[in-house]
């Protein structure tokens, strides 16, 4: 089974508070991002174990640690017919760049390993695994806009009318742990409500709609405030930081495509329309 993974963009991020088991409180909006990695699972060879080749962008780590694999085990703990299978991970989507490539390729790999299998798992029970591997992992199982809250992870239904709306990602080729992004950031209640500051026209959220890890990070990384601002000068109605780095995106709603830009060695950037 072929599937493709698809990144999301943060629509504003607020840090509101750091909780007591040293998470933080967030606000934000997931949109999904057609931006994708390509995951084929399939039934190992007999006598094989469950493995998994990454082939693409690098991607850290020891490939039996890899979230794909991880996904795919706590399902094998609670289903012991499942056989070992073989992934095959094509890594597109940058790491480090705050478009939750990661939590993507397990939460497709869930959903893959629920259809290939006939699981029949509902939506809510895939969640529910997603939400053990990864804070936004669970956005990825229904994939749809949503308002979360919580660790990120706490959905709420949100109307946007974005689709058709050409995008730019510029992502600097600047890896930003998320350890590094929140020990940086300071948590404060946000100025505007995100979900009616977002009701607005979008060439008002340059106004109202802020992503607080920016602010943290613009001293360490002047590249990410250098990318908003090309953006902005080459006519993006709202541009931002996602997650907590170092992708930087522009939207450019009435226009087919987003213009195309010169950026230095090094950058990856990626231009579509919103779905």
């Amino acid at each position: 089974m072929l599937t493709f993974p698809n990144a999301k963009l943060n629509l504003g991020l607020y840090v509101t508070a750091r909780r007591p088991d040293g998470f933080h409180t967030l606000e934000t909006v997931f949109l999904p991002l057609p931006w994708t990695d390509a995951l084929e699972m399939l039934p190992a060879p007999a006598g094989q174990p469950t493995g998994i080749a990454l082939t693409g962008r690098p991607v850290p780590g020891a490939p039996g640690a890899n979230l794909c694999v991880r996904a795919y085990e706590l399902l094998q703990a609670d289903f012991s017919r499942l056989p070992p299978v073989q992934l095959h991970l094509h890594k597109v989507v940058p790491i480090g760049a705050g478009l939750g490539g990661g939590s993507a390729d397990a939460a497709f790999a869930l959903k893959a390993a629920n259809e290939l299998f006939e699981l029949n798992l509902s939506v809510e029970a895939l969640e529910g695994y997603a939400r053990r591997l990864g804070a936004d992992c669970a956005f990825f199982i229904q994939n749809r806009p949503v308002l979360a809250r919580g660790r990120g992870d706490v959905f709420e239904a949100v109307a946007l009318r974005l689709a058709g709306t050409a995008c730019a990602v510029v992502y600097p080729g600047l890896h930003i742990g998320t350890a590094e992004a929140f020990a940086r950031v300071v948590p404060r209640a946000p100025a505007h409500p995100l979900r009616g500051a977002l009701a607005g026209p979008i060439g008002t959220w340059r106004d109202t709609v802020r992503n607080d890890f920016e602010a943290s990070l613009a001293p360490a990384y002047p590249a990410l405030a250098d990318i908003k601002q090309t953006l902005y000068a080459a006519g993006a109605a709202y541009a931002s930081l996602s997650g907590s780095g170092s992708a930087v995106y522009g939207l450019w709603p009435g226009r087919a495509e987003a213009p195309a830009l010169a950026w230095p060695a090094g950058y990856v950037a990626w231009r579509g329309q919103l779905l």
